[in-house]
């Protein structure tokens, strides 16, 4: 068998990119081990570069029409409430000026629905060996369904088979990745009322993240130690729980929701990282293959569609033979385009979660400064919520890392940055 692309991988990463390659006509077929979409609490909230790219796809129309929440303010606040900092969404340019929050399998299902009719998809077929060329590259991929074996080849094959990806590994790609020392548990709260907004809290047992979800529920992270609930009974849950409105009185709104959570809770592990190179001869690695981040800006997701994006706007640019040059001269500029971002995406991630996780001495009189300086400084809460919402990337100077944590005062802190 043959197809144009072969995409390994059928979440966010690998159905944006079948949907951006099957547009310029190409013949792609996608596969994955599962035999439905995932249900993992992750992927929940778009940002407005991601959504602009979503609404090009008419995948943005079909979220909103499927319930999906447009949230306002991305907000931090202390334990009793109080604001420290407010990214207010509706003063960035263009007409998408928002989040949007919808349930992971509701936003596969948004993607796969809008899929061109170039576009097959597999379930449970496993992506095996790699195929290759005298000269290494990469020319397809051998598939297992069952117990039936398939050889397909391909102009490209896309690694969208998550964080271990074994496609990342077989082309020998470093990944370097970095646990954090705390975990997040995902709680799903039901007959939750609460502001449309994109609310961490800091407290002095970590960060406490919650926004709404459709039906009336609100999605919860708590920051945990890796073995926090080992081996907690009902009791000893139900104490934990009282513990977490005692320690953040606002979950108290939540009521006996808070507690019913608990038995459908998600315990998640939390990691970072860049991989070193985002290609190989025939291959090119996008989403969690190739990068993960603190989920604490909401990044992953919508960097994976713009990954997505990027790779159809340079394989669009060559013939639509799929030429093996062509197709590394294409790959070669996906990687120098994507790389540098995602860098900054990934930095601009980390320092967010340390301002809000760190629980060292240091760590949280630095964070809480960082919090109170830029929310009080509109140029400088601005570059950092441009940079979140994927509308571009603007580095914050050492001398901002200054005004940001209140060392030196900032004469232009009443204005929007001058590139704005």
């Amino acid at each position: 068998m043959r197809a144009d692309v072969v995409v390994c991988g059928a979440g966010v990463a690998g159905l944006a990119t079948a949907h951006a390659l099957g547009t310029l006509g190409l013949e792609v077929l996608v596969v994955d081990k599962q035999s439905t979409f995932t249900t993992a609490a992750k992927g929940e909230v778009l940002q407005p570069g991601a959504l602009n790219i979503l609404r090009d796809w008419g995948v943005t129309a079909r979220l909103e029409q499927r319930g999906a929440l447009r949230l306002c303010r991305l907000v931090a606040r202390d334990r009793v409430g109080r604001e420290r900092m407010s990214l207010d969404y509706d003063r960035l340019p263009g007409a998408t000026n928002w989040l949007l929050a919808q349930d992971h399998p509701l936003v596969l299902g948004a993607l796969a629905d809008g899929l061109p009719d170039t576009v097959q998809v597999r379930w449970g077929v496993l992506a095996g060996a790699l195929s290759r060329a005298g000269d290494g590259r990469v020319t397809g991929v051998r598939l297992r369904d069952a117990d039936v074996e398939e050889q397909v080849d391909a102009g490209l094959v896309v690694a969208a088979d998550g964080v271990s990806s074994r496609l990342r590994k077989a082309v020998d790609v470093p990944a370097n990745r970095t646990d954090y020392p705390h975990r997040l548990v995902a709680l799903d709260i039901l007959g939750a009322d609460i502001e449309p907004d994109f609310t961490a809290y800091v407290t002095g047992r970590g960060l406490r993240l919650c926004y709404p979800l459709p039906g009336g529920r609100a999605r919860l992270y708590v920051q945990t130690g890796p073995d926090e609930l080992r081996g907690l009974d009902d009791d000893g849950l139900a104490r934990w729980a009282d513990g977490l409105v005692e320690d953040l009185p606002a979950l108290a709104a939540f009521g006996d929701g808070l507690a019913e959570s608990l038995k459908t809770r998600q315990l998640l592990p939390v990691s970072r990282f860049l991989a070193g190179r985002l290609t190989a001869p025939g291959l090119a690695l996008v989403g969690e293959s190739g990068h993960v981040v603190h989920p604490m800006a909401a990044q992953g997701m919508n960097s994976a569609i713009v990954d997505a994006h990027e790779l159809a706007a340079r394989i669009g640019g060559i013939s639509a033979r799929l030429e093996p040059g062509d197709v590394d001269l294409a790959l070669a500029g996906y990687q120098a385009a994507r790389l540098p971002n995602l860098a900054h995406t990934g930095q601009t991630s980390h320092n967010a979660a340390r301002m809000l996780t760190d629980l060292s001495w240091l760590g949280r009189t630095l964070g809480r400064r960082a919090l109170r300086y830029t929310g009080a400084n509109q140029r400088l809460s601005y570059t950092v919520m441009h940079n979140m919402s994927g509308l571009g990337a603007h580095q914050l100077s050492p001398l901002d890392r200054l005004h940001q944590i209140g060392l030196l005062p900032d004469p232009r802190a009443r204005r929007r940055p001058a590139w704005a």
